[in-house]
């Protein structure tokens, strides 16, 4: 605890529980930060995007963010590969693979708070994790929470499209991206390529206006938390995802709209006006056309696939509060 200022000491000493576990996921032993104010309020799991990104919460962040662990009991798990729990993340990986580690996940923190609810938080990547968990298991879980939701024909529709033709993107990248245009089947290659094309030339990732995450604060308190060796920090980037194809491969075809359609747990998407990664159209049109009373979408203003600070607001008030002020079990 030497690098941890007093503020967060403070703020830590707060909290009921504050306490990293070990728990045995898919064969594997991964640690998992558990942290809230009052151990008798809703339990919120976070499922991190990437595959492999455990930001902007993972579980180095012990007593940064108060304004959520005030309201409820955070779980906190880097998913197997990456921060805290970082291992080679081999082809032989597969997305079921992940589902299962988070339904043994679920199981092992429900036994534990048994008389609290357990509720999903996830974004992007964890919000595929948090329907096919839904879909498998609907028993184990009260509400979900997602933020830039996964659908269908990631990176390559024509919303994506259209709006790289509209950049000021070079003409020699408009050339390829003519040609991926037409192709009738893309690579991963194709898949790294354009995601590089949608950071810097559009407002898919990133919102000029609202505001930014502030991700220099955040990474200090990762590289000063009380759980983080360096390994462990470095781990957030540089971690066992970098060699794997496997899961950007079933990420790149996969297709949602049946799971969601047939979603049983009450299930709020938060998506950002400028994001094109998961398409805020294409949820909207979805979500229009859906029958399934248990969706719910709500349009963040000025906020991109990653929640700048509007988007960070509206998950901890609204977002937050779908699961608290209806925290009875049903």
């Amino acid at each position: 605890m030497k690098w941890v200022n007093k503020k967060r000491r403070e703020l830590i000493k707060l909290n009921e529980i504050s306490q990293m576990r070990t728990y045995t996921l898919g064969g594997f032993e991964q640690k998992v930060l558990i942290e809230g104010k009052k151990k008798s309020n809703p339990v919120v799991i976070f499922l991190h995007g990437g595959p492999g990104a455990p930001i902007p919460f993972s579980a180095g962040c012990r007593g940064m963010f108060p304004k959520m662990t005030d309201q409820v009991t955070m779980v906190y798990w880097d998913q197997l590969g990456c921060g805290i729990n970082n291992h080679l993340i081999e082809d032989s990986f597969t997305v079921d693979q992940f589902v299962n580690m988070t339904i043994e996940l679920i199981r092992y923190v429900k036994e534990e708070f048994n008389e609290s609810t357990i509720n999903i938080f996830g974004v992007s990547w964890g919000s595929v994790l948090a329907a096919r968990v839904a879909d498998a298991a609907p028993e184990l879980i009260h509400r979900i929470l997602i933020y830039g939701q996964v659908l269908k024909q990631l990176s390559f529709n024509d919303e994506v499209f259209a709006t790289l033709e509209q950049s000021n993107m070079p003409d020699k990248y408009l050339n390829r991206l003519s040609e991926m245009k037409k192709a009738k089947s893309h690579s991963l290659s194709d898949l790294k390529t354009i995601m590089k094309w949608v950071q810097k030339y559009t407002q898919g990732y990133q919102s000029k206006e609202g505001g930014k995450t502030p991700m220099g604060d955040i990474l200090w308190g990762l590289l000063t938390s009380p759980d983080y060796s360096l390994r462990d920090f470095k781990a957030v980037v540089i971690s066992g995802y970098l060699k794997n194809t496997s899961l950007l491969t079933q990420i790149m075809t996969i297709d949602l709209t049946e799971i969601l359609n047939r979603i049983s747990v009450p299930y709020i998407i938060f998506q950002g006006d400028t994001d094109i990664v998961t398409s805020t159209v294409m949820i909207s049109e979805f979500i229009e056309a859906s029958n399934n009373q248990n969706l719910i979408l709500k349009k963040v203003d000025h906020s991109g696939h990653f929640p700048g600070a509007s988007g960070m607001e509206a998950i901890i008030q609204t977002g937050f509060s779908f699961l608290i002020d209806h925290s009875k079990k049903i």
